[in-house]
């Protein structure tokens, strides 16, 4: 039982999956936020092209 606990708590192959999660999700974040700021940008510049024309 007492190297059954060892190995398991040596096993990091847990961790790491963990670890590649929260660098996904903190990439996923960043892009949405990004692709969010550049949304609006662009939405800001067509309205004025747009008033600009009529």
């Amino acid at each position: 039982m007492k190297s059954l606990f060892l190995r398991f708590a040596k096993d990091e192959s847990g961790a790491t999956a963990i670890e590649y999660g929260l660098i996904a999700a903190l990439i996923s974040v960043v892009a949405i936020t990004t692709l969010t700021t550049v949304g609006n940008k662009l939405n800001s510049k067509f309205t004025a092209i747009s008033n600009g024309l009529n």
